[in-house]
């Protein structure tokens, strides 16, 4: 089943380090087998074209585009390009973020400012400059990439993390209903302990959980998640290709929650 045949997807944060499968990745790779023409969008070049090159090897289609999404002439230029080529953009999502460890105490404003942009700003200018094209063109859209770190206490100190993630709720909430009646959608997908390289390149997360090294720190965040294990980023990949398409086509203004039950038992 083709989801999203003949649509123009443009994914902002599609690139892993080296040959590892992260959220933005897992999900450019899988719009592409649903039948989507993808825009792999990420500051790192190299990253950006060997997800486009691993689309291709399956006989997908994608475009690599190096852009710093905390830059907004960047991002209306790309969206520009993008719209003189296709004439349209059909989904954006959303899949960019850093971590960084510390309490609102400890933080500098170079911290703040740095996450702000990367977390919460990079999603703010792709949806302004994308999201008049979809209206135009009569529907799209839009999925968020949140976490359940912004609904609850992770049991680290991620000050930044929690407020820019919570904030990007909300912002897709009230965007989503300020243009319901458009045909554009807005969701959020808020990702739990998911294995995911972005995770293990965080500066001093295992010292923050109190454990010696990564392998303790994997074993540690299996056990928390009540289904016994942590998600991969193929979990992530499918939330978003289900908010992406058309069976999605009544849900606006909502965050869809993959996490294996962890959330609730945080309660």
């Amino acid at each position: 089943m083709k989801d999203l045949s003949g649509r123009i997807a443009l994914v902002m944060g599609a690139g892993t380090a080296g040959e590892e499968i992260g959220n933005g990745r897992a999900t450019a790779i899988l719009m592409a087998r649903h039948g989507a023409t993808v825009i792999c969008a990420d500051r790192d070049a190299f990253s950006a074209a060997r997800t486009a090159e691993m689309i291709a090897a399956e006989g997908g289609v994608a475009e690599p585009v190096a852009v710093d999404a905390t830059k907004e002439v960047e991002v209306a230029s790309l969206v520009s390009e993008i719209i003189g080529r296709h004439g349209r953009i059909d989904v954006l999502d959303n899949n960019i973020g850093v971590l960084e460890v510390g309490s609102v105490t400890e933080l500098s404003e170079a911290d703040w400012d740095r996450l702000l942009a990367v977390n919460l700003k990079s999603a703010i200018f792709s949806m302004k400059h994308v999201i008049p094209h979809m209206i135009s063109q009569g529907g799209g859209a839009v999925v968020n990439i949140s976490s359940i770190a912004s609904i609850r206490w992770a049991g680290v100190p991620y000050t930044l993390y929690y407020t820019t993630k919570a904030a990007l709720n909300h912002l897709s909430r009230t965007t989503a209903i300020e243009i319901a009646k458009s045909g554009v959608r807005v969701n959020t997908v808020l990702p739990g302990m998911i294995k995911t390289p972005l995770v293990s390149a965080t500066s001093g997360i295992t010292s923050a959980h109190g454990v010696p090294d990564m392998e303790t720190l994997w074993a540690e965040r299996d056990r928390q998640v009540p289904m016994g294990h942590m998600g991969e980023p193929w979990d992530v990949a499918e939330a978003v290709l289900f908010l992406s398409s058309d069976r999605a086509k009544f849900i606006t203004g909502t965050d869809l929650v993959v996490d294996g039950g962890m959330s609730v038992q945080m309660n």
